[in-house]
């Protein structure tokens, strides 16, 4: 009879070597590599050039003191393509937007507008939610508002200020806003999670995620719209 014994042989990690590989100009590319994404990059930067809409003017965040057209647009843009996806979902309607002015990246350029548009305005993932909050609650989102002194994107506000910055008046959906009534706001997942300073969505009464980015509601609003001519209102302003 032979016996055979294995006996397993424990190995220790003594040493890990690295070594650096800086990617810069002098990196040449590979043809086959190159060769093979080459349809699939031209189909993306055909889909991303595509023109969907025209626009009348050039539009940048900076255009106006309280309230500019090119945030007027992107708070309207997320009420007129949120609000259907909400209300089926829930039969209930977003009563305000509110965005964040910094989380405009590019301006509008007058001429066509594509997807790429919607990438250089809106480059990073944020999704959609909207908030259920009360009237008081709705107020503290003024008081904000009126002591930042910024054009912060909303739409479904109006707000009035005298010339020391001090309110007059604020309504919802042209109506004073009753403490004890629940509004929906929606808002982006970053605003939603504090982001700029914007600490009054929670607590809540409730929260939904649109699973929705907000560069894709401006792309599907660009598709239906043949031309674009937002304006500096009257949403926000002193008086």
């Amino acid at each position: 009879m032979i016996c055979i014994s294995c006996k397993t042989k424990k190995l220790n990690l003594n040493k890990i070597e690295a070594q650096r590989l800086d990617i810069n100009t002098q990196l040449t590319p590979s043809a086959d590599i190159e060769a093979f994404i080459a349809p699939y990059k031209n189909r993306i930067e055909s889909d991303l050039d595509s023109v969907l809409a025209y626009a009348v003017d050039t539009y940048s965040k900076n255009d106006g003191e309280l309230n500019t057209a090119i945030g007027n647009l992107m708070a309207d843009i997320i009420l007129s393509e949120g609000n259907p996806i909400f209300n089926k979902r829930t039969g209930k309607n977003i009563d305000v937007v509110i965005l964040n002015h910094g989380g405009i990246r590019a301006e509008i350029h007058k001429g066509p507008l594509s997807a790429r548009t919607a990438y250089s305005v809106m480059p990073f993932e944020n999704s959609i939610v909207v908030v259920a909050l009360k009237g008081s609650e709705i107020k503290r989102i003024v008081s904000f508002l009126a002591d930042a002194k910024r054009a912060h994107p909303f739409s479904g506000l109006k707000i009035i200020l005298d010339t020391d910055y001090k309110l007059i008046k604020a309504l919802v959906n042209n109506t004073p806003i009753n403490d004890d009534l629940i509004y929906y706001v929606a808002t982006s997942d970053y605003l939603y999670n504090r982001g700029d300073d914007m600490t009054f969505f929670q607590p809540n009464e409730s929260v939904y995620d649109l699973d929705y980015k907000i560069r894709n509601a401006m792309i599907d609003y660009f598709k239906k719209t043949d031309t674009i001519n937002p304006v500096i209102d009257n949403r926000f302003i002193i008086q």
